[in-house]
């Protein structure tokens, strides 16, 4: 089984290499021609991204509890958001730093209300 995955590995990458005329090339975007169209791919795509903690966040505010919230994970995700912002400024990608920085406000919004409802519900607790 080994032997036959390798065979189909190489195959493959012997076929792949003859194709670099297939790349697909960068173009400006006719919606938003200031834009090329990855640019304007990344900002769809990091839309969904950017607000996946926005139910969390809003549940924990309509219950007024921080019951089912990982502070930690929101924490860790911020930290890891702020390596990405500096990613983003590094390569010149308005999409990456965009809604990494968006996504660090959402995710400090969600730490922040943890603690303040933990703190409310010590209180009521004592």
């Amino acid at each position: 089984m080994k032997k036959s995955a390798f065979i189909l590995l190489s195959a493959s990458i012997v076929v792949l290499s003859g194709c670099i005329g297939l790349t697909v090339t960068d173009t400006p975007s006719l919606l938003a021609p200031g834009y090329t169209r990855s640019e304007v791919l990344g900002f769809v795509a990091g839309f969904a991204t950017t607000f996946a903690a926005v139910p969390d966040l809003g549940a924990m505010i309509r219950r007024r509890s921080s019951k089912g919230m990982n502070p930690t994970m929101a924490a860790i995700m911020g930290a890891f958001q702020i390596l990405w912002i500096w990613y983003g400024l590094l390569i010149v990608s308005r999409p990456v730093g965009l809604w990494n920085l968006i996504a660090l406000v959402t995710n400090s919004f969600s730490v922040a209300a943890y603690f303040h409802f933990a703190r409310q519900e010590r209180r009521k607790n004592t």
